[in-house]
Parts: structure tokens; sequence; C-alpha cells
């Protein structure tokens, strides 16, 4: 039966969402210049007064988030929050601001640092290194660096850098292993449609990247060769604007954030879940003209996503 969430105001002004009638629904985080959990019902349960970049929800309820720069943290930073509300620093950013912290099966976080030297690193939560390295990526616009990296099942490293129109897989010592042109083949302005923001492994190699200003999303195969692909022309309105982060679920959607969905149309979705069939079967919207940057479907009608979340 479709079901019509009603939503209300809340203190913070975090948002007074709607979604549209269907049947699936979804919890999740939300990462953005408001930060949140949303419930199914369209209720947020949680917000935290600070702009962010990138998080996740561990399984034992503690949460990891990438700060957006601020006068307290000037280099952005990455905090642990734990199930009794404490707030620890795991790392204050050095350089220009710090755009993700992925928590791996060795409890530890992988880092990205954008500025004059950008780096990841992968520490543990008391802020020890264990690998370090340079990255591959232009340095003059440090903005434009990188995002989402991810460490693999391999022990490999996956960066999307935007500029460099590449998605390169690196080992622990900072050698390129793999590069992924994200480049529209005979696109004469590379730099406007070819941005890669989030790379995500997936199957049997593949890699399914958001490419923001080109407002698609590639999946690649392990050969590098594009085997699906997602763009407004597909959907029934323009949707993807500047997609940001995604998420493949477990049963193979893609759930797929707008960040710019909100800027023109606040009732424009700012998160999307398309199936391979490249079918909207979920999305939402909030009435913000603010978007979402990054997220984590936590749950799909009430069923725990127990795996890791493969964003």
């Amino acid at each position: 039966m479709n079901r019509i969430c009603t939503l209300v105001v809340i203190a913070l002004s975090v948002m007074a969402p709607t979604t549209r009638a269907q049947e699936i629904t979804h919890r999740f985080l939300a990462c953005g210049s408001k930060t949140y959990i949303m419930e199914a019902d369209g209720n947020p349960s949680w917000t935290y007064p600070h702009s962010t970049r990138d998080g996740y929800v561990l399984e034992d309820g503690r949460m990891v988030l990438t700060l957006s720069k601020s006068r307290d943290y000037p280099g952005g930073a990455v905090i642990e929050i734990g199930v009794d509300a404490q707030e620890t620093l795991i790392w204050k950013g050095t350089q220009a601001e710090v755009n993700s912290a992925h928590p791996t099966a060795q409890a530890t976080y992988v880092i990205t640092e954008a500025g004059p030297n950008p780096r990841l690193l992968e520490l543990d939560r008391g802020g020890n290194i264990f690998v370090e390295f340079a990255l591959a990526c232009q340095q003059p616009n440090h903005h434009m660096q990188t995002r989402m990296a991810r460490k693999l099942t391999d022990g490999t490293y996956l960066a999307p850098h935007l500029l460099d129109f590449a998605v390169k897989q690196y080992d622990a010592k900072g050698n390129v292993l793999r590069m992924i042109d994200t480049s529209v083949e005979g696109d004469k302005q590379r730099s406007i449609h070819t941005w890669p923001f989030t790379a995500i492994r997936h199957g049997a190699g593949h890699t399914l990247v958001c490419c923001t200003n080109g407002n698609r999303v590639v999946d690649f195969d392990a050969e590098g060769k594009i085997v699906w692909q997602l763009t407004n022309d597909d959907l029934p309105g323009p949707w993807l604007q500047d997609p940001c982060g995604g998420q493949v679920l477990p049963n193979g959607n893609v759930v797929i954030a707008s960040y710019a969905g909100g800027r023109h149309d606040p009732h424009a979705p700012k998160l999307i879940e398309v199936n391979r069939d490249k079918k909207v079967v979920w999305t939402y919207s909030d009435g913000q003209s603010v978007g979402i940057h990054h997220f984590q479907i936590l749950d799909t009608n009430g069923q725990i996503i127990s795996e890791p979340a493969n964003k």
C-alpha cells in the first residue's frame, strides 16, 4: 500500500520534508550543511550542529563524521560520537580541508587531506598513522583535489580526483595501480563534464562513479569499460543536479545524492534510488534549498543493512 509521509518542522530548522508516495522506505544518515538521521516516517531522530562532508554509522552505534572546515577546525576534522553521545576528536586537519573518513575492517580510518600536499592517511582512533602517501592529483585547486577515498578489501585504496578526471587505485606505498578515465568521449570541455566525486567498488571488480558537473552516474567494469550509465535522459526530469554521494544497496539498487537538487526547486529530489533498469523506485525531498553532500542508507523497510555500507 502506498504511503505518504507528512513531516513536521523541528528545532534547528533541519527540514520539513516530503516524500513521494511509494512502497519503499529508508532510514538514513545525511551529511552536508545540515547533518541528521532521518527516520523512515520522515521525522529526524538526531541532528548535529556542524556541517559535514562524509559520515558513517557503525554497527555498534558509534558515528564517524568528517567535519567541514570552521573556526574551530580551519583544516577540517574527523570525530567519533559514541553511543553515550560523547565526542572524540580522531584527527584535526593540517591543511585546507579533510574530505573523507572511511572506517575499515581493521578498526582504522582512511582520511584524505586536501591542500598544498594532498595526501591519504590510514590511522586508528587514537591518531596513530599506519599508512601515509601523497595523492597523485593536481595541486593548485585544493578543493577539487579529491573526495570520497575508500579502502578496498584487498588492502588498496580508491580515490576520485575531480580535476584530474580520474579515479585512481593506490597501493599502501602510494603507487598508482590502475586509473579509470571519467572524461566524456569527444568532450572539448573536460573540466565541466567529468568530475568524479564518489567511486564505489562493487560486484566483480566494477566501479560505480558519481560525476558531479557531468550529471551522470557511470558503472565501469574491471577493464574500465562503461557497462551502465544514468543521466537525466533516463529520469522523469533533470533530477541529477551535481550528483555527489552514492551507495550501492545489497539488492543492487543505486541511491544517489543530488547535491544541488533543491537549489532551484526546493521540492526536487535530494536522494534518488534507481534499479538496474533505471526505474526510479524511491526519492526523498525536504523543501530546503541546501543539499545532501553524502549519506548512508541505514535500513530499508525496517530491515537494518548489517553489512558495511557500500558507499
